[in-house]
């Protein structure tokens, strides 16, 4: 997570969880006029639309105080959904087993994105399985993971 995502996420957390929901993550995407403040929460009972709407309306109240972020920016806030976005070690751990696609912040064997089969959790490590081989990846070289939702046929 980057220093600036993990700031907000200090921020954001105590109110995303006084409304009782779990903050999944905060992904910050920095594009100039363009910027992208996106806030996932998670509920044990689901996320409806009303539920963003109103902790995007709570956390944007402590955004306007506090000011973390200059110039222009869109804030949104939505469920993890199926194809999730993962964070932490912990997510990854909980997905194992799962189909996951991971950008890497510097290029592996001359790429930065896989998709494989998720082994799991060593350490730090996130261990990916991948055309017979089995690869592993220090979480913070990890710029972007998302589950690939299976279906069957």
């Amino acid at each position: 997570m980057a220093n600036k995502d993990a700031a907000l996420k200090a921020l954001i957390e105590p109110v995303v969880t006084a409304m009782g929901f779990e903050l999944w993550g905060v992904d910050y995407l920095s594009q100039g006029k363009h910027s992208r403040l996106v806030i996932y929460i998670e509920s044990a009972d689901g996320v409806t639309v009303d539920d963003c709407a109103a902790v995007s309306r709570q956390v944007s109240g402590v955004l306007d105080v506090e000011d973390p972020i200059s110039g222009e920016y869109r804030l949104e806030v939505s469920s993890p959904g199926m194809d999730r976005p993962l964070f932490t070690l912990e997510q990854f751990a909980s997905f194992k087993g799962s189909h996951v696609k991971v950008k890497l912040s510097t290029p592996f064997e001359g790429r930065r994105k896989f998709q494989g089969q998720l082994a799991g959790v060593e350490g730090d490590e996130i261990l990916l399985h991948l055309d017979g081989q089995e690869y592993c990846f220090p979480i913070e070289s990890i710029e972007q993971a998302r589950v690939v939702p299976q279906f069957d046929n």
